[in-house]
């Protein structure tokens, strides 16, 4: 098994981060097979990293996020955890509220310093695990702790030895791994802290968003070949990995998908994705990718995914862009004519799953001057009780339409709200509402 190379100056990769270019992506890494664990699940990071992100929630509202958390999670328990702060008396009133909801799923896991005095913090809350921060790349290691590798290697061991000296489950959050030597470091740490801990977990900390979820792509980039070396070289299991990614590159929920896909049982999330800078993997993806991979369907609850979004937006405040994936107002709404006229024949053509069953969210379209008959039609059936059988020639649609039309002529830009076409509905197909 590989030691840990305890080099003088630091390796920084500047073939790949050279700073003043784009970090360069290599696809010249053997290919890796993949090898999904046979159980995999979402850890919650929302009231931790996502808290970092936003103002901090009051005690009510995590009581209230935890609840969908568990909710979502189902019978199944698929998200598992759910790590706080503990440094603020708000922090600890919430976990306290929180453990008094009695939920088996997600378990109150901590998040603390690689300090030996934060112990004392967890050991008061009652909690049964902690993260701690381990920061694994020569930029954090000689940068900025000031420290050669086997001194910081020695000391996160101490931090690990006085987890277990506390009877705590010790979670090492392997900080800016992407950037970090696999088998000068990484390995040889993981290696070593298993002599005090069996058991120990590490999370695979993505700080910058560098991972790149391709085969071919090699250490310490590549996500498929840095979870191939890892558990090729250490005797570590599928169930003690974890991986925390960030958005900044746009690839956080690919990346945290590949990471299941190649090995890793835990992926980490926020609800929203909320995150420092860029955010993280937002849960309610995760949670649909999942089911994909999984092929369950069954003691998980997605529905409540979308009443969780509306408590964001009318309890929190927090706008919500329209198009955001399976939440965003319009994200399963088409404008276009001709996607429209697809809905009418079948709704399936232009629309990625059942999201009335899913998600409680039915399939709209919004109606603009590009929307033409078929638009109209659709916005019939789906929002008239005796609308299904209308066609997109009835002359009521026809005269819509050239209102429409007359509309946007005149210089309108934006779209019909719903309640401008019930009034329109009701003046032109009187039929479809009997007396």
């Amino acid at each position: 098994m590989a030691g840990l190379q305890n080099i003088p100056e630091p390796n920084l990769y500047r073939e790949i981060f050279s700073y003043d270019k784009i970090p360069a992506v290599k696809l010249d890494g053997k290919p890796v097979a993949p090898r999904l664990p046979s159980e995999f699940w979402i850890t919650d990071t929302t009231f931790r990293d996502g808290q970092q992100a936003r103002p901090p929630y009051t005690v009510e509202q995590v009581v209230k996020i935890f609840t969908f958390l568990h909710r979502i999670g189902g019978t199944r328990g698929l998200i598992r955890q759910s790590e706080f702060f503990l440094y603020g008396e708000t922090d600890r009133k919430a976990v306290e509220k929180c453990q008094e909801l009695g939920f088996k799923f997600p378990e109150i896991t901590a998040w603390i310093r690689a300090v030996k005095k934060d112990f004392e913090l967890v050991k008061q809350m009652g909690l049964k695990e902690t993260g701690i921060l381990t920061s694994c790349s020569d930029y954090h290691i000689f940068l900025k702790l000031k420290k050669n590798r086997r001194q910081a290697l020695d000391s996160y061991k101490e931090i690990v030895a006085a987890a277990v000296e506390n009877g705590i489950q010790p979670r090492c959050h392997l900080e800016d791994v992407t950037r970090a030597d696999i088998y000068g470091f990484v390995i040889p740490m993981i290696n070593e802290t298993m002599e005090i801990c069996k058991n120990v977990k590490i999370r695979l900390c993505d700080t910058m968003g560098y991972g790149f979820p391709c085969d071919r792509v090699p250490v310490p980039r590549g996500i498929p070949a840095m979870l191939d070396a890892i558990l090729t070289e250490t005797d570590i299991k599928p169930a003690q990995l974890e991986w925390h990614g960030h958005n900044d590159f746009h690839k956080v929920l690919a990346n945290a998908v590949c990471a299941w896909t190649y090995g890793c049982a835990a992926a980490n999330g926020t609800l929203l994705g909320f995150g420092e800078r860029t955010g993280n993997p937002p849960i309610e993806g995760l949670v649909f990718e999942w089911m994909s991979l999984s092929g369950h369907h069954d003691g998980v609850d997605p529905t409540v995914i979308t009443e969780m979004a509306e408590y964001f937006r009318k309890e929190i405040g927090h706008v919500i862009p329209p198009n955001y994936p399976f939440v965003g107002a319009d994200f399963n709404t088409t404008r276009a004519g001709i996607h429209a006229d697809g809905l009418t024949k079948s709704e399936e053509i232009y629309n990625i799953f059942d999201t009335e069953k899913w998600l409680k969210r039915p399939c709209k379209v919004a109606i603009t001057n590009a929307s033409g008959l078929a638009g109209l039609a659709y916005w019939v059936h789906a929002n008239v009780p005796n609308g299904a059988d209308t066609k997109k020639d009835h002359p009521g649609l026809i005269a819509i339409k050239t209102w429409i039309d007359s509309e946007y002529n005149n210089g309108r830009i934006s779209s019909i709200s719903d309640e401008e076409m019930d009034v329109l509905v009701r003046k032109h197909l009187p039929e479809l509402f009997g007396n």
